[in-house]
């Protein structure tokens, strides 16, 4: 039986009504060779059935599950609940608001310290739940949560760097966006979105649903107010030069429902997933290719661009709206002054 991926009023009720639907369905396929108490399983699947009020009451189901032999319940419980618990403090207002930069954050702020073979849990934990909501909403709304380029576990290969452009690859890429060969009615849109996204470093989540109002003039530049995860709102800066031609041209197009600023011809909100395509088009039209050719890697280049010339953590956070100073750090691994210094630590040594 699928449900409306927002089934309830409020959101931290409907995250721990999936959470339920999920630990229940697993109660009935995890193996269950070690079970002594078959009727504490049974009370558990009903009870799930009928729902908690509370994440202590779901928590207590799971270790009763536990304690009658079903062991593995733990796997996928206790990652799940640390999720809620970080998920209902950012105050999210939709289960739509999550994707895998979202989750990325939770796992990078929660497993710290945590061995390997644990953080493996978790990554199958968060991979599995949300598939199993992929395939039971009734909206057809699809997470496709993967992790490859989690930071905090890569297999044997050990950790991986998110891929970016460098200084000479985004010169070869901004010239590639004026003269790639759109479709005349969808180019300068395509041009303007993907030109916001690689010079603000905003998630592409957050450029497709900007509104008209959002944007707003100021000298020679654009303001763009970006409401991102748990409904937080920062303001980034665009020069107007960058931009203005193709705002004016699109301007003149534009036939959007909502106030939409971004919109395909039928007046709906664009995907993240047209995004990378269009951007991978690109990149490939100008001989880049990166093992990661999406447009969330234009976030992932205005990052390292903007610690290098930096060198401000601080100020990295802020315009990515990460919400740990922590998720910022991994573009500190791309200083190569610093990286200088450490290659040259011997070299006095005779």
């Amino acid at each position: 039986m699928k449900y409306p991926l927002d089934f309830k009023d409020h959101f931290c009720e409907t995250l721990r009504f999936w959470i339920e639907r999920y630990i229940r369905f697993k109660l009935n396929s995890l193996s269950n060779r070690q079970v002594k108490d078959q009727k504490t399983i049974a009370d558990a699947i009903k009870a799930l059935s009928i729902g908690t009020k509370s994440i202590e009451e779901l928590a207590n189901i799971a270790k009763k599950s536990r304690n009658a032999g079903l062991i593995g319940i733990n796997t996928y419980y206790k990652p799940l609940e640390k999720l809620y618990l970080h998920l209902c403090d950012l105050g999210l207002a939709s289960m739509k608001e999550i994707d895998e930069e979202l989750i990325i954050d939770f796992l990078t702020s929660s497993t710290g310290g945590l061995s390997d073979a644990t953080k493996k849990n978790y990554r199958i934990a968060m991979i599995n739940f949300f598939g199993y909501i992929d395939k039971n909403n009734e909206d057809n709304h699809i997470y496709n949560i993967e992790l490859k380029n989690w930071l905090g576990l890569r297999g044997k290969s050990g950790v991986k760097l998110p891929a970016f452009l460098s200084e000479d690859e985004i010169a070869k890429f901004l010239q590639a966006i004026d003269t790639y060969e759109f479709r005349q009615d969808v180019a300068a849109r395509n041009r303007l979105i993907i030109k916001i996204i690689i010079y603000t470093g905003m998630r592409v989540s957050e450029a497709i649903n900007l509104k008209i109002k959002d944007i707003i003039p100021e000298e020679d530049v654009y303001l763009i107010k970006i409401t991102g995860k748990g409904n937080k709102v920062r303001v980034v800066m665009i020069k107007s030069d960058k931009i203005q031609r193709d705002l004016e041209e699109w301007m003149q197009r534009r036939k959007c429902e909502e106030n939409l600023l971004f919109c395909n011809n039928r007046g709906k909100a664009l995907t993240q997933a047209y995004i990378s395509r269009i951007v991978e088009k690109i990149l490939l039209s100008c001989g880049i290719k990166k093992e990661k050719n999406g447009a969330h890697m234009l976030r992932h280049t205005f990052a390292t661009l903007l610690y290098n010339k930096s060198k401000d953590l601080v100020l990295v956070q802020e315009a990515l709206g990460h919400a740990s100073l922590d998720t910022s750090r991994i573009y500190t691994h791309f200083d190569k002054q610093k990286l200088y210094k450490a290659a040259s630590i011997m070299d006095d040594i005779k």
